[in-house]
């Protein structure tokens, strides 16, 4: 079942940001702590990213036992934070830091625990802030998806926006000595 989620027609052009890494070569982390990609994060997805050609970036993840949900399955709200963290790191092929600010996420099979799970997700268009993403979940052949996500992400001024929240962070002096940097 499809929700509302509709692509503007009147889309702005984009290009792949000079400082983007190159197609075939993984991406940075949000963060050491992110849930989804984060390194430092000790119960997280541990998702590896890499950037590919034009606007898209291709992901796995093991589906670890403690992702469970039903019996033998991924739980669902873990794969849609899979699809958040997969999608979001699209932008950053573009440049500016940008946020979740609609997420929808179709379940079309179940994700035994002990598979890896293969992500790709890429840019439909950007109109203004707004950038809309899309994603497909497979279990190594892609025109078997097991899963699809679409997203709405918004750029932000991350000094701003995170801002009043660092002090809440295991990493909070790291970033304010790097977002007081000019």
């Amino acid at each position: 079942m499809k929700s509302t989620f509709v692509v503007p027609t009147d889309l702005d052009p984009v290009q792949r940001h000079p400082k983007a890494v190159e197609p075939g070569e993984r991406m940075r982390m949000h963060n050491p702590l992110c849930y989804g990609c984060g390194e430092e994060s000790a119960e997280g997805l541990h998702l590896q990213m890499f950037a590919g050609e034009d606007f898209v970036v291709t992901a796995s993840m093991e589906v670890a036992p403690r992702f469970e949900g039903g019996p033998g399955v991924i739980h669902g709200g873990v794969l849609a934070t899979a699809f958040d963290d997969v999608m979001g790191m699209v932008p950053m092929l573009i440049g500016p830091s940008a946020v979740t600010v609609h997420l929808e996420v179709d379940y079309q099979l179940p994700i035994p625990i002990g598979s890896t799970l293969q992500f790709t997700a890429t840019l439909l268009g950007r109109q203004r802030r707004k950038m809309y993403v899309e994603a497909v979940g497979h279990l190594g052949d892609p025109a078997k998806p097991v899963a699809t996500a679409h997203g709405i992400f918004v750029t932000i001024n991350a000094r701003e926006h995170f801002a009043e929240h660092l002090e809440n962070s295991q990493l909070g002096d790291d970033y304010k000595k790097r977002m007081s940097r000019p």
